[in-house]
This record gives structure tokens, C-alpha cells and sequence, in this order.
């Protein structure tokens, strides 16, 4: 009984020990860097199931707001494609972004991407495919607090050698 009534007292002791110290810490004022202050994180998450298809996108990001206006940013992007007893691709790298915002409701946009892509085809008749792929995007969108929906254009689209199926592309882009 005694045994029990330590381990009761030990757990109360511990408890007002960390309300204590969370009181004390929840006190103390968070200060941020003036650089880390202008650093917005965001980037999309993609999930598409289909017809024996599956489609998985993970694309963190960055930016650097240097005033109102103008921010600076990095991204990557892996992405996981499958079609089933056909191919399975793994697309991956990075881009550079700038965005410009002459009025609080209008976003410009410059991007350049980079993506290696490795395609393994099931099917022998078909060449296993590994390239790089560079895409240049200008875009325009509407912007409202940290969201902006807009579409992109593909300068060095190519019909004939690109992952991209058209140039024009629409955008969701959220940064916190």
C-alpha cells in the first residue's frame, strides 16, 4: 500500500512539475529572426486513383518575401506514377520561383523547373526512358490572403518530348 501511495504522489509531483514548467515556458516571448519573419512554407500534396492508375505527388516549398511585392523561392517535387502491368515512373528535382504582386490581388509569376524522370515499361517492345526535363513557366492569378489560383504557360513546351501534355497549366498555390 505504501509502494502505491509513492508512485501517487511521485505522478502528482510530476504533473504540477510540467504545468509549472509549461506555465513558465508559455511566458517567455517567441522571437523571430527578421529573416526567418519572411519565410512562408507551402507547397501541394497530389493523390490520384484511377483505372488500374495510381498518382502520388509530394512538392514542399519556399519563399522569401523581400517586401509586399516581390518574394524568391525554391521548391522539389517527387512524384510516383503507375499504370498498372504497363509502366511505373518516378519523376524528381527542384525549381526556382519568383513572384511579383503589382496590386494585392493580382500574382505574377516565373518559374523554372527541373525533373529527372525514369520510366520502367512492363512490356519489352517499349525502351526504358530516363531524361531530364526543363519547363519555364510564366503565370498570372488571382491571390486572396495566402492562397493564389491561377494557370501557367509552358514556354519550352514540346509536344513531342515533354511530361506535360499541354503548355497551359492551372495553379493552386498556398504558402504559411
Amino acid at each position: 500500500m505504501k509502494f502505491k501511495s509513492q508512485k501517487i504522489i511521485g505522478l502528482f509531483a510530476l504533473i504540477i512539475t510540467l504545468f509549472t514548467f509549461q506555465e513558465n515556458f508559455a511566458q517567455e516571448p517567441v522571437v523571430k529572426s527578421k529573416f526567418w519573419s519572411r519565410v512562408q512554407f507551402g507547397g501541394g500534396l497530389g493523390l490520384a486513383f484511377g483505372n488500374n492508375s495510381t498518382n502520388i505527388s509530394v512538392l514542399p516549398s519556399a519563399i522569401y518575401n523581400f517586401n509586399e511585392k516581390v518574394a524568391l523561392g525554391a521548391g522539389l517535387q517527387y512524384s510516383y506514377i503507375n499504370q498498372k502491368d504497363f509502366y511505373t515512373s518516378h519523376l524528381y528535382g527542384g525549381s526556382i520561383i519568383g513572384l511579383v504582386n503589382p496590386i494585392q490581388e493580382i500574382q505574377l509569376s516565373v518559374e523554372l523547373e527541373e525533373l529527372r524522370v525514369n520510366t520502367d515499361f512492363n512490356n519489352p517492345s517499349f525502351i526504358n526512358d530516363n531524361y531530364w526535363n526543363t519547363a519555364l513557366f510564366l503565370g498570372a492569378g488571382y491571390r486572396t490572403n495566402n492562397a493564389t489560383i491561377g494557370i501557367r504557360y509552358n514556354l519550352l513546351h514540346n509536344d513531342n518530348n515533354n511530361i506535360y501534355t499541354t503548355a497551359f497549366m492551372p495553379f493552386i498555390r498556398v504558402y504559411f
